[in-house]
């Protein structure tokens, strides 16, 4: 059930797993995308605007996850 779900999420350890999951998840996108970008994208300016967006993109959805595991701490 969804209660007995974020009572196991809301542990301590478990967030901080499935934190360190994403960000390890994060960090193997990013590698996979710059080699991607880097081997095709032949252009420099189209290159770093890829770049560019593909760390914003990650990053905007690291900060989703943290705000998500937060809110199951929350009262």
């Amino acid at each position: 059930s969804y209660a007995a779900w974020r009572a196991w999420m809301a542990d301590p350890l478990i967030g901080l797993a499935t934190a360190l999951f994403f960000v390890a998840l994060l960090l193997h996108a990013w590698v996979g995308m710059r080699d991607v970008i880097i081997d095709y994208a032949g252009v420099l300016s189209l290159r770093l605007a890829l770049l560019t967006l593909t760390a914003l993109g990650l990053a905007g959805t690291g900060l989703w996850v943290l705000r998500t595991l937060y809110s199951l701490h929350s009262p």
